[in-house]
Parts: C-alpha cells; sequence; structure tokens
C-alpha cells in the first residue's frame, strides 16, 4: 500500500512540474520566435534585400511561424489552465482559500489573461486577414502586422507569470 501511495505522491509532484514546463517552453519558443522576427530577419531583410523581394521572403518565414504559433497558443492556453487548477490546490492546502480569495493573484491573472487574449486576437487577424488590403509600396513591411506590440504584450505577458509565481507562494 506505501509504494501506491508513493507512486500517486510522485505523480502529484510530477504532473504539475511536466505541465508547467510544456507552459514555459511553448511561451519561449512563441515569444523568441516572435523576437528572432522582430529584432533580426525583418530588419536584416530590410538592409540587405531589395524592397520589391521582402515580402516574398518573410511570408515564408511568416508561414512557417504562424503554423508553430497557433500550436503554441492552444498548449499555452490549455497548460495555463491546468496551471491554474494547480496553484488553486496550493493555496488551498496553505491557506484554506482558493484563488478566488487572493485578489492580488486575480488581478494579476486577469491582467495576463488580457493580454494574451489580445495576442490572439492580433494571430487571428493576422491569420484570416494578412493578405485582404496590403500594399506592396508601402515604407516598412512587418512580417506579422502589429509584430512590435506583439512582442511587448509577450514580455508582459512574462513579466505577469512571473509575478504569479510569486504570489502564491
Amino acid at each position: 500500500m506505501d509504494a501506491l501511495q508513493s507512486i500517486v505522491t510522485d505523480l502529484n509532484t510530477l504532473i504539475p512540474i511536466v505541465n508547467h514546463w510544456f507552459h514555459l517552453l511553448s511561451a519561449v519558443i512563441w515569444i523568441g520566435g516572435l523576437a528572432f522576427l522582430v529584432m533580426a530577419v525583418t530588419p536584416g531583410l530590410q538592409k540587405a534585400v531589395p524592397r520589391q523581394q521582402i515580402k516574398p521572403i518573410t511570408d515564408i518565414f511568416y508561414q512557417h511561424y504562424k503554423k508553430v504559433a497557433g500550436i503554441l497558443l492552444v498548449v499555452l492556453l490549455f497548460t495555463g489552465g491546468i496551471n491554474l487548477h494547480y496553484v488553486n490546490q496550493v493555496l488551498v492546502s496553505q491557506t484554506g482559500a482558493g484563488v478566488q480569495h487572493h485578489p492580488k493573484y486575480l488581478i494579476v491573472f486577469f491582467i495576463k489573461l488580457f493580454l494574451v487574449l489580445c495576442l490572439l486576437t492580433l494571430f487571428l487577424y493576422t491569420v484570416i486577414f494578412k493578405d485582404e488590403g496590403e500594399d506592396d509600396e508601402t515604407e516598412t513591411y512587418e512580417v506579422i502586422p502589429f509584430q512590435r506590440a506583439a512582442l511587448w504584450m509577450g514580455f508582459f505577458i512574462i513579466l505577469c507569470a512571473a509575478a504569479m509565481k510569486h504570489l502564491h507562494q
């Protein structure tokens, strides 16, 4: 009986760790890919490639990134929900009250969730409306429309995640 209890206890520790790792890994890949596009690909192509070739090249990059980003956003939403469940369990065991009774944590959580929904909206906008109404004669071409805004939102989401990690301990 003790061996079975030990396995269950280990799984109750292992599952939240692996879930949180998937959540962090997905965020790092997603924000890292976006940062690479904003900080390296777009400026590099603007300096090294004639203007008429920038759009076709960056569109190829974005086609690959879009598939990865879509999967990562689903993983982030799913693992984030599971993380919230485990944080709630920790809070109940520590304080006797769940997440709903911790206003600081909830405020940061809702700010993070709002930013994630903004990013999801930008992502869906680029997936649905990317090619409509684009002008090839624009001064600067962004691989992803609003890519700098999306990157800053990603940075603030990571800041919220760091705050949340310390608000439930």
